[in-house]
């Protein structure tokens, strides 16, 4: 059985930060891409930040630009993501999640976490 557990998630004042990990089981995610996603309250899924098989490329959000980095390990089957200067508008459920290509878009993702919930108070 394909599993990926997020973990890392919490509560922290603006301009925390928080590292959220992601690691996965039943399946080697090596020649995959690895992506993060975010969900507020009532809010749709929505793309964060990926990173492809080799860790040489990724891409971001424009609104996390700067601020999120996203990493991973192959060795260990697991993808990070490194939130700095956090806001109250980062609060959202976060979800990795892989697939064979880099994309932004949900339905692009055929293996998905099953959440972290990340809290920014102001």
């Amino acid at each position: 059985q394909v599993q990926q557990v997020e973990s890392g998630g919490g509560a922290v004042q603006a301009g925390g930060s928080l590292r959220l990990s992601c690691a996965a089981s039943g399946r080697a995610f090596s020649s995959y891409a690895r992506a993060w996603f975010r969900q507020a309250p009532g809010k749709e899924r929505t793309f964060v930040a990926v990173i492809n098989w080799s860790g040489t490329t990724t891409y971001y959000e424009d609104s996390v630009k700067g601020r999120f980095t996203i990493s991973r390990d192959n060795a260990e089957n697991t993808v990070y993501l490194q939130m700095d200067s956090l806001k109250p508008e980062d609060t959202a459920v976060y979800y990795c999640a892989a697939a064979p290509f880099m994309g932004r878009g949900v339905d692009e993702y055929k293996y998905w976490g099953q959440g972290t919930q990340v809290t920014v108070s102001s």
